[in-house]
């Protein structure tokens, strides 16, 4: 399967996961402008090729806003090694996603049916559930990949050998295997089917 597949697939995937959560997304407490979840960002875990897809995003801004979004990272990383929460690199100033439209199922499985002031936030049981049913499933689909959090997995792409090995579907896990050890990279072939 190529990549235009997978994105396809993907896509198809998120789709699904917004279908059967809607009746419970109605009671969401969110709103836009909100974002507890990504100010206090706790696991925001993504897959190779949601990560990949970001990337591709990432390099079609202006040089500065790219600049920008690298230091915010790298921060990100650094905070995430010593194991502090931290604000996304992808939230603007106006608390505004600029990936919104291809944000990973991470944030797309979040909501909250109370506001969050700070705490984590209260999502129905069952969506709970369908979301690690399709996690899964785009673990799966992304079977050559790796998943972890949002700034390793992107820290990896920005390696070119790393990203032009994943884009001709080579696997060599052997090349990343401190790093992966290190920062908790899973492979995704190896997860639970």
């Amino acid at each position: 399967m190529n990549l235009e597949e997978k994105k396809k697939q993907l896509r198809e995937l998120y789709d699904q996961y917004e279908r059967e959560v809607a009746e419970f997304k109605k009671a969401a407490a969110c709103e836009i402008g909100c974002a507890d979840c990504c100010i206090d960002v706790g696991n925001i875990d993504i897959t190779t090729l949601e990560g990949i897809i970001i990337h591709k995003r990432i390099t079609t801004f202006e040089e500065l806003i790219q600049a920008e979004i690298k230091e915010r990272l790298a921060q990100n990383k650094l905070e995430r090694e010593e194991k502090k929460l931290s604000r996304c690199a992808f939230l603007n100033e106006d608390k505004m996603c600029i990936i919104y439209d291809i944000r990973p199922f991470s944030c797309r499985q979040l909501y909250s049916v109370k506001r969050c002031n700070g705490e984590p936030p209260t999502i129905h049981r069952q969506a709970v559930e369908m979301g690690k049913q399709i996690r899964e499933k785009i673990q799966q689909l992304d079977f050559a990949g790796y998943s972890g959090h949002i700034s390793y997995i992107l820290y990896l792409l920005d390696k070119d050998k790393f990203r032009k090995n994943y884009l001709s579907g080579k696997f060599e896990p052997k090349k990343i295997m401190d790093f992966g050890k290190s920062h908790g990279i899973l492979i995704n072939r190896y997860l639970r089917k």
